[in-house]
């Protein structure tokens, strides 16, 4: 990050002065930031739409306000139920980014004309085909389908494997073979692919050997394209992306739109980048309920970590104000966080310190409000998916 001292310290008085009517525990979005960072991931895009990955939201007042930008086209949904309430709620273009098991979510969608053409499904087994099948009860819609090619690299026969571990088609010959049977098949259509960079969209472009990973990605990425574009001529798009990596990604001729969405609230994780810098637009306090003694102050709860691999980068960072950490044998706590550093002999009991979480739209898993800060005011209290009573996963 390249905010100065002054900076962070006017942010941390404005975020204070905002809040001052307000108890924490709480979160807020800065909507400047949270602007800024949708301005900057069109600008990366070069002219090709962002289709918002809603699990890095998780409100949908937010992904309302993405929608209406100009650059912004879709919503890239995390479980089916979450994929059939947006339709529902009104959201025209939803693509289920992982396959699905629920049995009753597709029923619901083969037995509903305006669902089935607003929701793709993303598929890449054959026995996935046989599930929504044997889910229909009776439902005859037809059901738009989106096959998903792997993008992590293998080396050494397979020894060495870089990225993460999602579709078993590794190659575009995986996906041409799975789009004919798609398409002989009565009941589905053949819409999309998608490539997503799961390896570079959330590494840190700094880390040696990204390029030439990325460049790799791009060159199986067209050839894939190609292959399944000879089985189905008729797809309406290709996906691939990632925060990390939508400039790489929309450089590349085969793909139609790029996905993203951690780069709107721009967590910790998103820090190591050289390519782009965001702005971090959610934040949540934390109160000061204890002054245990010179240097260190107890702030209730906190201990928020992000799933992935267990390590500190996972941890909420104490974010506001600057100079504070945590004791080294206890971190961030369930129900209290010990905090040390100078910065902490100036918090008074009822004090907030404002922490930046891991990974973007898992914070909305612990709040049920974001309070929408503009300036100095909050401007607006909009409910998180679980304050709208939905916890999809």
């Amino acid at each position: 990050m390249f905010d100065t001292f002054a900076d962070l310290a006017a942010d941390r008085a404005r975020y204070d002065r905002a809040t001052a009517h307000l108890d924490a525990p709480l979160a807020l979005v800065d909507l400047d930031a949270f602007d800024a960072n949708a301005a900057d991931l069109v600008r990366r895009a070069g002219g090709k739409p962002l289709r918002v990955a809603s699990k890095s939201v998780r409100c949908r007042a937010l992904l309302e306000r993405v929608l209406a930008m100009d650059g912004f086209s879709g919503v890239m949904s995390y479980t089916l139920a979450e994929s059939l309430w947006l339709a529902r709620s009104g959201v025209p273009d939803v693509l289920l980014a992982y396959p699905s098991a629920d049995r009753a979510g597709y029923a619901e969608l083969a037995g509903d004309a305006k669902l089935a053409g607003a929701v793709t499904v993303m598929v890449d087994d054959p026995a996935q085909l046989a599930l929504i099948d044997a889910s229909r009860e009776g439902g005859r819609e037809e059901i738009r389908v989106c096959l998903e090619l792997d993008t992590s690299l293998r080396l050494l026969g397979g020894r060495v494997r870089i990225g993460a571990r999602r579709s078993p088609l590794h190659s575009p010959a995986d996906l041409a073979e799975l789009a004919r049977l798609v398409q002989r098949r009565p009941g589905f259509r053949l819409v999309g692919v998608m490539a997503y960079e799961a390896h570079v969209a959330g590494v840190g472009d700094a880390v040696p050997g990204a390029a030439l990973r990325s460049r790799a990605v791009r060159l199986m990425q067209a050839a894939a394209v190609r292959a399944v574009r000879s089985v189905a001529p008729e797809l309406e798009f290709v996906n691939g992306g990632g925060t990390g990596s939508v400039q790489h990604t929309a450089a590349e001729e085969a793909v139609t739109e790029v996905a993203a969405g951690s780069g709107l609230y721009v967590p910790r994780l998103f820090d190591n980048y050289t390519s782009f810098t965001g702005r971090p637009a959610a934040l949540f306090a934390m109160p000061v309920v204890r002054r245990p003694g010179v240097g260190v102050v107890t702030v209730l709860g906190g201990g928020y970590p992000a799933s992935g691999v267990a390590g500190p980068d996972r941890l909420p960072q104490p974010y506001l104000p600057t100079g504070l950490r945590y004791a080294p044998q206890e971190g961030p706590g369930e129900v209290q966080t010990p905090l040390l550093g100078q910065p902490a002999d100036d918090l008074l009991i009822g004090d907030k310190v404002w922490f930046r979480h891991a990974k973007s739209g898992e914070l909305c898993e612990r709040f049920d409000t974001l309070h929408l800060v503009a300036g100095d005011r909050v401007v607006d209290a909009v409910p998180t998916y679980r304050g709208e009573g939905m916890t999809f996963l």
